[in-house]
């Protein structure tokens, strides 16, 4: 059947238009905008069938869009036509129901805007993502009158991942900060990651990524792995997490804790090396992203002895870390020169983006600790890993799983692209989680 196509397509937030009458003796009115949607099970050829019949009626494209799930498709034309819209009606129920598809007609409406713009892009990360999940961020979004104008699939794993492309009210606009507060909250009550960003060439220009080491690249802290072999752990890894809490300053931490490790033998430092566990999911981040033409470098509150040996593995382009002074083959519990701190890292940041010749603008920082702090807030986008909330609060965007290549979702980086990749240099295969 036929029936009048809303004037509003996108939402409450854009006006009527206006009817307006072509004088006696001038052109007659435009072409009427005419919303064609097929819906039924996907197949090659559907495309082909419907626009055949849409040639025929000499229609004029404005917009199409077409989602398949399950082997099920949902395609819509906003066409214009010269002709009577009844006469397009007739032709495509004679066509598209023989073929086992349904067709419906709408027209009318406002064809100088075909869709809103949008303007933020949504990422909502679970493992699953439930319906009461999505549910529960969508609410978020209809109390700032914030409407979802396409969602897509970007990832099955380690995490589901659904992006949200989404376009505010015209009057009275959330701010970035309300948007994101109001996400956060949403993804709180819904146990679930959500992130935001504006929509833009921003987003898909970064050049430069940089990465904390200790529980962010790798599982677990350096320097508790050799606090163990000096026997005293539990009291490293107390200043450790009062360090990352913000509770002390990292520089009078770390020298705290490098003083217990006074007289253990150099071969700790391989020892220490030699086992370290990358957080799932790095090897793929990297690779990935080097693939796409980024530079990667680490920086660290923790030891060059040990992070020169993962800037090898892993073919990182820059890195920062600290110096253990070693006099006769032993740990002599004093750190050589500047440390690696606070404001050290956001100051090693700026350094690998203007050797990269990267404006900082397009630079990502990812870490979980407070001294990370700086470094997220100077970072083109600052992303929060498994972080202490402080951190979580005060970053672009945080991430809970434990899996670093979700780092690659909110880049927009789909993982069919990962794979693809992968596949092609013999490199794909899923991990059971």
């Amino acid at each position: 059947m036929t029936r009048a196509l809303p004037d509003d397509q996108s939402g409450d937030d854009f006006p009527e238009s206006p009817v307006v009458l072509a004088p006696q003796g001038e052109a007659g009115p435009d072409p009427v905008p005419v919303l064609v949607t097929v819906t039924g099970p996907d197949f090659p050829g559907v495309n082909a069938a419907l626009f055949a019949v849409l040639a025929e009626h000499e229609a004029a494209m404005l917009d199409v869009q077409q989602a398949t799930i399950h082997r099920r498709i949902t395609l819509s034309a906003l066409v214009t036509l010269p002709g009577d819209p009844a006469r397009l009606q007739s032709a495509l129920d004679l066509t598209m129901p023989s073929l086992g598809l349904s067709v419906t007609v709408e027209t009318g409406g406002d064809a100088s805007s075909v869709h809103p713009f949008s303007s933020h892009v949504v990422l909502v990360l679970g493992r699953p993502i439930t319906a009461a999940n999505f549910a529960e961020v969508a609410r978020g979004l209809a109390a700032l009158r914030v409407n979802i104008d396409r969602v897509r699939r970007i990832a099955d794993y380690p995490v589901t991942g659904l992006e949200l492309r989404v376009s505010l009210p015209v009057n009275d606009p959330p701010s970035d900060t309300a948007l994101r507060q109001a996400l956060a909250a949403a993804a709180r009550r819904a146990k679930c990651d959500v992130a935001v960003q504006r929509v833009g060439l921003a987003q898909r220009a970064k050049r430069l990524i940089v990465f904390d080491v200790d529980s962010t690249l790798i599982q677990g802290e350096v320097i508790e792995m050799l606090a163990a072999r000096a026997g005293c752990e539990d009291e490293v890894r107390a200043i450790t997490e009062a360090a990352m809490r913000g509770e002390i300053e990292f520089a009078e931490s770390l020298h705290k804790r490098v003083q217990t490790l006074a007289g253990l033998p150099e071969s700790a430092l391989a020892d220490v090396a030699a086992e370290l566990e990358l957080t799932p999911g790095a090897r793929t981040t990297v690779r990935t992203l080097k693939r796409l033409g980024y530079r990667c470098g680490v920086v660290s509150g923790g030891f060059t002895a040990i992070i020169d040996r993962l800037v090898e593995e892993l073919g990182l382009d820059f890195a920062a870390a600290n110096e253990l002074e070693v006099i006769d083959g032993r740990i002599t519990g004093r750190v050589i020169g500047e440390v690696i701190d606070r404001a050290g890292k956001a100051t090693a940041l700026e350094r690998f983006a203007q050797e990269a010749g990267v404006p900082i603008e397009q630079t990502v920082a990812v870490g979980d600790g407070a001294n990370d702090l700086d470094m997220l807030a100077a970072a083109g986008l600052g992303v929060a890993f498994n972080a202490k909330p402080v951190v979580a609060a005060a970053a672009d965007t945080a991430l809970s799983y434990p899996y670093l290549d979700a780092v690659l979702f909110i880049l927009g980086v789909t993982r069919d692209e990962i794979e693809f990749a992968d596949a092609a240099e013999g490199l794909l295969r899923r991990v059971p989680l």
